[in-house]
């Protein structure tokens, strides 16, 4: 395979002008995709993911990819096409619900870390431990000295998680404000995303800049060269998920192990066997 060559991690600004430099860098240069040729691209990753797959399998990797970025930033979307033709079984989906009143009392990666792979599999959190540096921060269901101690500690914990064999890679969909406010709007008006429109979705539009704020600490304190922040231009989803899709693969490697050729036996005779004479219940065919 020709391997997309790994880009260096994205670089934190440190004060609110380059910041939004950064921020305006996320703007595509590049329009929508036409499905044909995105479900072609598609296509080849997805023989990729399979390769990736078999190879975690024979080496035992144990892999973590972590997606945060804004609401509507397109994590669901790329996480389903990840995973879309590989096996539930080894890459894993974990999207964790608040937490109870038991979890609230348990270290804080406690709960994360309950889902950490074993041997041979890739686990990958919609939201993660960062949960904490950003709607817990900026909605104030943490406390400060909480949030302080999180970004302080974070690395170090990050450090021993891949001193200890496990891959861990950080994806952030970045958006842009006026494609946030468009996907928000298209939700409203289509019955198959309504449900998609949480009350912290609608607080979240309305603090934009407040989560911006808290991104770029998050950047500054958790941006190490040991465990990287790679940031994903997601403006346009079907680029965000093959550019996404490429990038996983390269910072895997991986090798393209022999398959044992395939055949299928002759079906066994019938030997006497009838189909039972009895009354199914039938689904109606309306279409």
């Amino acid at each position: 395979m020709s391997k997309v060559k790994e880009q260096e991690h994205p670089q934190v600004a440190e004060d609110a002008k380059s910041a939004q430099t950064a921020q305006t860098a996320q703007k595509p240069g590049k329009g929508k995709l036409k499905r044909k040729a995105y479900e072609k691209e598609m296509a080849k990753l997805h023989v990729e993911l399979v390769k990736l797959q078999r190879w975690v399998q024979h080496e035992g990797l144990r892999v973590v990819i972590v997606f945060e970025g804004r609401d509507a930033a397109g994590k669901g979307g790329t996480i389903k096409r990840i995973r879309e033709r590989v096996s539930p079984r080894v890459f894993r989906h974990v999207a964790l619900p608040k937490p109870t009143e038991r979890e609230k009392t348990e270290i804080y990666f406690q709960r994360y870390m309950a889902h950490f792979p074993a041997a041979g599999e890739v686990v990958i959190f919609d939201r993660s431990w960062y949960n904490r540096a950003g709607v817990e921060h900026v909605m104030g269901f943490c406390t400060d000295k909480q949030y302080e101690e999180f970004l302080k500690n974070t690395p170090d914990i990050e450090r021993l998680i891949i001193e200890q064999g496990i891959i861990l890679i950080k994806y952030w969909l970045e958006v842009s404000e006026e494609e946030q406010d468009r996907r928000f709007k298209a939700r409203i008006g289509d019955g198959r995303k309504i449900w998609k429109l949480s009350p912290m979705d609608i607080e979240s539009h309305r603090r934009w800049y407040d989560y911006s704020r808290a991104r770029d600490a998050m950047f500054e304190a958790t941006d190490t060269l040991v465990s990287p922040w790679y940031v994903v231009n997601a403006n346009v989803k079907r680029r965000a998920r093959l550019n996404c899709i490429a990038h996983l693969l390269s910072l895997i490697p991986y090798k393209d192990l022999p398959q044992e050729e395939i055949k299928l036996g002759k079906p066994h005779h019938r030997n006497g066997y009838k189909s039972p004479d009895r009354a199914y219940h039938l689904v109606p065919e309306v279409y």
